[in-house]
């Protein structure tokens, strides 16, 4: 076989392996995400951590450069050579995806969490609206906390770097509960792409190769702790959505920073509100007028600040991460971000769970 056909071949092999991991999730877990990832991303994160801006956008930065110098070369002899072109892309995307799987995204392929932790996938209604109930109130009592009136909104008084700084609070208040989430080596920055993840939607996201969490900078800073959180989350090898929400969620409310516990009561309560407003509309209107007007002024924030930004492209880029999360074990796409509803009502209802 030339060597040009190699690295394509691999592709294939790779495809056709991780067909094949897809039936060994508890294997998986093991010997890939408790044991060969762990080492590698906390190795990541220990060298990678104490530097202030994220080295992972500008690596994908250099990539997008060197692609488009790549493409604008071979725009003449393209049809010409579309065979060794095609090789050559095709060798790309082999060591691309190869690292990808290899330093991060094998994660996709784990055990579930509701498996590990033994939760019910599923709920009823009546759970549902008893968990918004609870939800409310511990919203409502913590948003009255922090600003002494319930029609003021909740403004974040700390830096982002604080933030990032503080979250470690929870992670180790929650690993208490759950060694499972034992967070080390914080590596968590504001991203350098945060104008374009603005447009297209997007508060954050983690970069497989350099193990850093990267969350946008630009909107509204009440929200902004837990988004860093379900950031982390991914750093500790949950790939899931869902399960990175419950995860942010919880190391949000086991925080001891008030605005930190607020940060995740009030990103879980928007969820299981959203949630009614489409299932039970009636329960929707009478739960709604039960929350403080503080906590749907920050509310508003979030939907003043998407209203601003948003473009055809966020369209496209929500139809194209749609695609990626079906193609990567999440077979609810875009929508497996609210399924942490399911682990959230589960999980309180245990006896030992106190929201």
């Amino acid at each position: 076989m030339k060597q040009k056909f190699i690295l394509p071949f691999l592709l294939i092999v790779q495809i056709i392996l991780l067909q094949i991991i897809s039936f060994f999730p508890e294997s998986v877990e093991r010997y890939y995400s408790n044991g060969i990832y762990l080492i590698l991303s906390q190795f990541s994160r220990a060298v990678l951590g104490s530097i202030p801006f994220s080295l992972g956008d500008c690596l994908y930065f250099v990539i997008i450069l060197v692609a488009a110098k790549w493409f604008w070369n071979k725009r003449k002899s393209w049809k010409l050579n579309w065979k060794d072109n095609s090789l050559q892309l095709l060798s790309f995307i082999s060591v691309f995806y190869f690292l990808f799987h290899m330093l991060w995204a094998l994660n996709y392929y784990r055990k579930p969490l509701f498996e590990k932790m033994e939760i019910k996938k599923e709920y009823t209604n009546a759970d549902l609206l008893r968990f918004t109930k609870n939800l409310i109130e511990k919203t409502n009592q913590i948003q009255l906390q922090i600003t002494k009136s319930d029609s003021v909104k909740v403004d974040f008084p700390y830096s982002q770097e604080q933030a990032f700084t503080m979250n470690l609070n929870g992670y180790n208040n929650l690993s208490k509960q759950h060694q499972n989430f034992h967070f080390l080596n914080l590596s968590t920055k504001k991203s350098l792409f945060s104008v374009p993840l603005t447009y297209m939607g997007f508060s954050g996201y983690l970069n497989p190769f350099s193990n850093e969490a990267n969350v946008n900078y630009l909107g509204p800073m009440y929200s902004f702790s837990m988004t860093a959180n379900h950031e982390m989350a991914h750093q500790m090898g949950f790939a899931s959505e869902s399960e990175c929400n419950f995860i942010g969620f919880l190391a949000s409310v086991k925080n001891d920073n008030l605005y930190i516990k607020y940060s995740g009561y009030s990103y879980a309560l928007r969820y299981c509100l959203g949630i009614l407003e489409y299932s039970n509309e009636e329960s929707f209107d009478h739960l709604l007028k039960t929350v403080h007007p503080g906590i749907l002024k920050n509310y508003q924030e979030s939907i003043n600040f998407r209203k601003e930004h948003k473009t055809p492209v966020e369209t496209g880029f929500y139809l194209f991460y749609d695609q990626f999360l079906k193609l990567n074990q999440q077979q609810d796409g875009i929508q497996s971000y609210s399924k942490f509803v399911n682990l959230m009502v589960n999980y309180y209802s245990k006896k030992n769970n106190e929201l």
